[in-house]
């Protein structure tokens, strides 16, 4: 028999995290598709390693980017072994730069990103650097729109989430819960407002830097050694007194961060085990999820008739709160006649199931990432 007061306790929570879904998406900023031109230089700076099927696009995004005067478009091809170099240097522009970087390892306290972004960084001469993930497509206005609120919010950094492109079952399962976590769970006018770096979320497809900013933090060598080297550039920016928002960039930007299931399941875990900081948050922070989100529902089904009726609260305001994100960010939602909000409870079980992996995965020493060891 499930306990009533414990379903009924996860009603009210799930109630009160979807209100604070509903109030929360009202304070989110998004980029907007066009704005004032832009005078000074930008830098795209674009890591690729094994890229083939999807780094022309995003540099020939890049490249036409509209309302920047002076921009230059930097690709570090990071030991590719699959076509990546040949379509790079097929590419004729005199703005594109294409560095070729060998196969290796890198230095000692590096992982494989940092240390590409660190060498774009090198290279750039913008007073703005966009770092973009090779697998990420821009409307021809993003970048301009990303440093309009960068400049006219005075801020350090713009941290936009782009519209995640899902094509399978199990990915659309898994990837909402990216933005909906934040959404949910972030006070992003308390965030904007107060700069506390534990409230800090962002997502290293798209960062849209303040050069000197990022400079003064030291760059990626500041989180050289981060799995989530996006989430702690902007906790150093928030440290050293700069000021970082988490922005929609839904309408300007898509990624189709996983080519198969298998990649999906693999870029997880990579991570997860680092989402909550420790074994022991992993723990307490999945039973909470399972227990706001995946209780009510079971309750719902295999209670009594009054613990149903609390489960059923409960599973419908979790539903609520996906459906919400959902509209705002371009995921497919019931209104769009796509059902995979209704699907929540099981999207909760799939993340606990990732993170046991990924702790599994990390204890063993087996966790890679393209070839490298993380």
């Amino acid at each position: 028999m499930v306990s009533r007061s414990l379903v009924r306790a996860a009603a009210l929570v799930s109630l009160g995290l979807t209100a604070h879904t509903a109030y929360n998406l009202t304070r989110l900023r998004s980029l907007p598709s066009s704005a004032p031109a832009v005078t000074e230089s930008v830098s795209i700076l674009i890591p690729a390693r094994n890229e083939a099927g999807n780094v022309e696009q995003t540099v020939r995004d890049a490249l036409g980017q509209t309302g920047i005067e002076n921009l230059r478009v930097i690709v570090l091809d990071d030991g590719s072994t699959d076509g990546t170099a040949e379509i790079l240097d097929a590419i004729d522009d005199s703005r594109l730069t294409v560095i070729h970087a060998p196969d290796d390892s890198p230095p000692e306290g590096w992982l494989g990103k940092p240390w590409a972004c660190a060498r774009l960084a090198e290279q750039a001469s913008g007073s703005v650097l966009v770092f973009l993930d090779a697998d990420v497509h821009l409307e021809p206005g993003a970048v301009a729109g990303g440093i309009h609120l960068l400049r006219t919010l005075g801020l350090d950094l713009v941290a936009p989430y782009p519209r995640i492109d899902a094509p399978t079952p199990l990915q659309r399962l898994v990837q909402p819960l990216l933005t909906w976590s934040w959404a949910t769970t972030v006070p992003l006018g308390w965030a904007e407002k107060s700069q506390w770096p534990s409230l800090s979320a962002a997502n290293g497809q798209i960062l849209i830097f303040d050069a000197g900013a990022y400079h003064r933090i030291d760059g990626h060598a500041a989180v050289s050694s981060e799995v989530l080297e996006d989430i702690a550039l902007m906790r150093s920016i928030r440290s050293a007194g700069g000021r970082a928002i988490t922005a929609d960039g839904s309408d300007v930007a898509s990624c189709r961060m996983y080519a198969t299931d298998r990649n999906m399941i693999d870029g997880y875990t990579k991570s997860l085990w680092d989402a909550f900081g420790s074994a022991p948050g992993s723990v307490v922070g999945t039973s909470l999820l399972v227990g706001t989100y995946v209780l009510p529902a079971a309750a719902m089904l295999f209670g009594d008739a009054r613990t149903r009726r609390w489960g059923a609260l409960g599973y419908v305001a979790g539903v609520a709160g996906r459906e919400l994100v959902a509209r705002r960010t371009g995921e497919p939602c019931l209104t769009r006649g796509a059902p995979d909000p209704l699907a929540h409870p099981l999207s909760i079980g799939a993340f606990a199931c990732l993170t046991g992996l990924s702790w599994k995965r990390r204890r063993a020493g087996t966790t890679q990432w393209k070839g490298r060891p993380i």
